[in-house]
This record gives C-alpha cells, sequence and structure tokens, in this order.
C-alpha cells in the first residue's frame, strides 16, 4: 500500500507548527493515525508528539557554536538541512516501513530552501522512492495577504516552491480565526483571484513604468495560467479545517481503495464548503 506526506512549508510566522497541531488533532477525532516529523533543526517548542526529531541528527546552536565552521543563523540553517540530505537513512530508520504511514513534515521557513537550494527537492524524491506519495502544503499568513502587492509576493512564493518541488501542491491562508468580520470578506476575493483588477491596485502604488509593465506580466501569467490559488484555514473552525484536509486526501488520492472520487465532483464539493464557510462568517 502506498505511503502519504504532507510537506508543509511557509514563511517564518505563517503557522506551519500550529497547522500540523491542529491537523493531528483533528484526524485524531476522526480516528485517523497521523504522525509529525519535525525537519527544522531550529526549532524550540512544538505542542505536538514526533516520530522524528531532525534536532536529534543535527540543531542550529551546535553548528553555530563550532568555531571550525563560523555560520550565523540562516547559514547554520543550511548547513543543517544540507547534511540531513546526505543523512536520509537516519530519517529512513525513524520512519519506519509501516504502510498506509500518513506524516506531516514541519519544515523550516527560510524561504531559499524551496527557490534555489536542491534540500527539499531531495528530500521529495527520497521520500517517492520509499513510496510515499506527497503534497506540498504551502501556509501563508492571511493578515498579510489583504494588500494587493502583498498577495502578489506571497503568490510567487507559492508558485517558486511549486516549480522548485514538481509536486502537487494546496496553497493555504492561514490565521483567519485572527481576521476581523470585515477582513474576511475582504480577502474572499484573494482564494480563487482575478489578478486583473489587483494589477489596477498596485499600478496606483508603482511609480515606475518599468515596475507596473512587471506586475502587468506576472499578474497576467498567473491569472492566464491559473496557477495559484488558496484555500482558507481558521484552526477555530472544525469545518475548515475539514475542507483543507479533504482537499489535501483528494491531491494524493487517500483511501482510494475505499472510494474513488471525480476531480469534478471533488471540486465542486471543495467550492461549495468555502462557500459556506464564509457565508457562517457573515451570518455571525
Amino acid at each position: 500500500m502506498p505511503r502519504y506526506a504532507q510537506l508543509v512549508m511557509g514563511p517564518a510566522g505563517s503557522g506551519k507548527s500550529t497547522y500540523c497541531s491542529t491537523m493531528v488533532q483533528h484526524c485524531e477525532a476522526l480516528n485517523r493515525s497521523v504522525q509529525v516529523v519535525n525537519l527544522d533543526p531550529a526549532a524550540e517548542y512544538f505542542n505536538y508528539p514526533v516520530m522524528a526529531d531532525i534536532r536529534e541528527l543535527i540543531e542550529v546552536d551546535d553548528v553555530m557554536e563550532d568555531d571550525s565552521l563560523r555560520f550565523g543563523p540562516n547559514g547554520g540553517l543550511v548547513f543543517c538541512m544540507e547534511y540531513f540530505a546526505n543523512n536520509f537513512d537516519w530519517l529512513e530508520e525513524s520512519l519506519g516501513h509501516v504502510e498506509d504511514d500518513y506524516i506531516l513534515f514541519d519544515c523550516p521557513g527560510q524561504i531559499e530552501l524551496y527557490t534555489h537550494l536542491p534540500v527539499m527537492k531531495q528530500l521529495v524524491e527520497q521520500l517517492q522512492q520509499w513510496e510515499f506519495r506527497v503534497c506540498g502544503v504551502f501556509l501563508v499568513d492571511s493578515q498579510f495577504m489583504v494588500e494587493s502587492f502583498k498577495f502578489i509576493s506571497g503568490v510567487l512564493a507559492a508558485l517558486s516552491a511549486m516549480i522548485s518541488l514538481e509536486i502537487p501542491q494546496v496553497n493555504i491562508m492561514t490565521k483567519m480565526d485572527l481576521l476581523s468580520k470585515k477582513a474576511k470578506k475582504e480577502i474572499e476575493k484573494y482564494l480563487d483571484p482575478d489578478m486583473y483588477p489587483l494589477i489596477e491596485d498596485s499600478t496606483n502604488i508603482l511609480k515606475s513604468k518599468m515596475f507596473k509593465k512587471l506586475t502587468t506580466a506576472i499578474c497576467g501569467l498567473i491569472d492566464d495560467y491559473s496557477m495559484v490559488r488558496f484555500l482558507p484555514y481558521d484552526r477555530s473552525d472544525e469545518e475548515s479545517i475539514n475542507i483543507v484536509l479533504q482537499h489535501i486526501d483528494f491531491t494524493i488520492q487517500y483511501g482510494e481503495d475505499l472510494e474513488f472520487k471525480e476531480p469534478k465532483d471533488c471540486e465542486e464539493v471543495k467550492s461549495s464548503l468555502v462557500d459556506e464557510y464564509f457565508q457562517d462568517q457573515v451570518d455571525e
């Protein structure tokens, strides 16, 4: 039987560890077994049990304290991840060989790991060799995405990870529970955006004609190919968590031996559930 993996990615502070914690609790309520692997060698605290912790292999603090290396925080983290890539046998031993595993990999927040460094791509390829079906889960703080030019930056970060890793990816706006009712309604337009109105919003801010042309080209590329969409994630709302989990499960075909789902049907269900979520917020 196949094994399943979510690579939980995103900038520092986007809510990766919180996502893992709430997803584990949600799956426990559904009587589903989900494990977490911490891949952040700089992590200090998380409130969920882990089946493997990269800090048992190497820690950023130890690297920074090594006088022969003389790395700062970012350089130390990159060194740790490259060391990890050369020691995948540690991860294989930690994961074991249980069939039907479902594992969340809580990844570091340094964006360069998902853009031009090969470490995460190597991890994906290794997991696939171990018969994992891998889905990228890219998180962006919804409070960061309420302005059009910031939204475009977040879209480019998500798109960069998609291109680099070459795996199915679900993009999520986290911390929806921290937004006001008005902001929740406003942010709905960014979930499945029409990029051309956003161009107008951004070009009013950009004074340089060169950057206006660049912004127009970027927005046109994203809109023409429908490359990036987002799901809302409200950790206080079980239905919101369930929408995200259903979408990821479909992406990696979790439980496909139990019930096959046509993509069209799944997309319609997702759309109706998202609409229902926002309608509930408005009614409240």
